[in-house]
């Protein structure tokens, strides 16, 4: 018998030049609800978009990218 289980989800964000790891809190949740939901936490991700999810090492990674620019 195959079984199809879902993947793990992860979400990565960039601070400080280093990645921080952050855990799925509800699976149900779409990810652009569990970036409005880390925002609270990190406030850079206000204005961050999600980049298109990837499969690593069993896990679907997405990552919150910054679209802040710099003046001038």
């Amino acid at each position: 018998m195959l079984l199809a289980t879902p993947l793990e989800r992860v979400f990565l964000l960039k601070e400080n030049g280093q990645d921080i790891t952050l855990p799925d809190p509800e699976p149900a949740w779409t990810a652009e609800r569990v970036l409005n939901f880390y925002s609270a936490t990190y406030p850079i991700l206000t204005t961050a978009k999600i980049g298109a999810p990837e499969i690593k090492n069993d896990t679907v990674e997405y990552r919150f990218e910054s679209i802040m620019g710099t003046k001038g």
